[in-house]
């Protein structure tokens, strides 16, 4: 989708159209979540600092959003997708790969299924979608980034090589700004000039791994469509508006994500074994997005739950035992080791796990009915976010 959370504000609301639009987060702290065509020319994209994009662009309107909404209009267009395959891999709320092996004879050719799509999302939905068509996941990504806005690139099988080789190293999937930074300080600026490579001049420059790059570079990514993934973790977390040292605050929060967790772990009929405290300090140690110092604890439950209490119980001990040398800017709340959530009696000594069991439930439907803050615990205060987020997140309703 074209930039989707900006362009569904701009269908809803025509006083937008026209104008630069930037959904995220609208304090100092925020983070930009998507950025309107209009913006662009700004130099604004998603996952700049909000500061930054309003220096940028001062006469852009900025929305926090709904992400109750954008979650819901992702649920439309997939279903949009499935009509034309079942095997659809969601990556996000707005994009997707799908496989159309084999469809030929009963859709027709790839690029008219892609535009017969594309009609049909904007028919129904107002909105535009770019497509990408290609033999191989990489490829078709990166057609896809090719025909924005609202396009449609295909790249025949003959056709990866010359399609890839004149693109910039740091269009292959994995390759961020160390890599590509090797990659040209040892003579690789194109995907071509990878892709040419022998291998004892890519493994000095990225190791083993760099192998896997090169085969990337010449279209050669293996990886099938998947259609259903299981989780391997969840998490919630938050940037808080103000630097906290108050470790109250700090629980606060723990306990408000534990039990957001706990409740996608249940939807999912999962259980975690591990909890993960993640805390993002406030004292910046270099320039970037990433220069500020990251701790991240974990420990292991002596069984598998799915219980906000207990996860909020092990995140809180891991807090508790680290001497923090400083307010904290983020705070994080996973849990990963998951395992399906048995189905099988309590135990003669389960009694209070079943009161727990049953209170949950009765959470989880009021939950369902009037939304997430219908009814929380006490102590739980609800964190500030930086912005929004892109991503499916298992186990939580739109």
């Amino acid at each position: 989708m074209d930039a989707f959370y900006a362009s569904i504000e701009q269908r809803d609301r025509p006083e937008l159209r026209g104008r630069p639009v930037i959904v995220g987060g609208t304090s100092d702290r925020g983070v930009v979540c998507a950025a309107s065509y209009e913006a662009r020319p700004f130099g604004v994209h998603s996952a700049m600092p909000t500061a930054l994009a309003r220096r940028l662009c001062p006469d852009a309107v900025f929305l926090r959003g709904s992400m109750s909404k954008y979650a819901a209009e992702s649920k439309r267009i997939f279903a949009i997708f499935a009509r034309y395959t079942p095997v659809v891999e969601g990556l996000s709320l707005d994009e997707a790969f799908l496989d159309l092996t084999g469809s030929a004879r009963l859709l027709g050719l790839p690029r008219a299924v892609g535009e017969r799509l594309r009609t049909e999302v904007r028919r129904e939905t107002g909105l535009a979608v770019s497509v990408g068509i290609a033999p191989v996941k990489m490829v078709a990504k990166i057609a896809s980034d090719q025909a924005k806005p609202d396009g449609l690139c295909e790249v025949p099988a003959g056709g990866v090589r010359a399609f890839l080789d004149p693109l910039p190293v740091a269009r292959l999937w994995g390759v961020g700004p160390v890599a590509e930074a090797r990659l040209l300080r040892a003579g690789f600026a194109t995907v071509g000039d990878l892709a040419r490579a022998q291998a004892a001049p890519v493994e000095r420059a990225l190791g083993g791994w760099g192998l896997d790059v090169a085969r990337l570079a010449r279209g050669e990514d293996l990886r099938e469509v998947a259609a259903w993934r299981d989780p391997v973790s969840l998490s919630e977390e938050n940037t808080f508006e103000r630097d906290v040292r108050e470790r109250a605050v700090l629980e606060a929060a723990i306990l408000a994500h534990a039990e957001a967790v706990a409740r996608r772990l249940r939807r999912s009929g999962l259980r975690a074994r591990t909890v993960v405290l993640k805390l993002k300090l406030a004292g910046r140690v270099r320039a970037g997005p990433r220069g500020f110092p990251l701790l991240t604890r974990r420990t292991t439950l002596s069984e598998a739950s799915d219980d906000g209490v207990a996860l909020d119980a092990a995140a809180r001990a891991l807090l508790r035992a680290e001497p923090l040398r400083g307010p904290v800017r983020l705070l994080g709340v996973g849990v990963t080791n998951l395992v399906p959530a048995a189905r099988g009696q309590l135990g003669l000594f389960d009694a209070g796990r079943g009161r727990r069991e049953r209170l949950n439930r009765a959470l989880d439907a009021l939950a369902d009915r009037y939304g997430a803050r219908a009814v929380v615990r006490g102590a739980a205060a609800t964190p500030t976010r930086a912005g929004l987020s892109l991503q499916h997140k298992h186990g939580e309703e739109s």
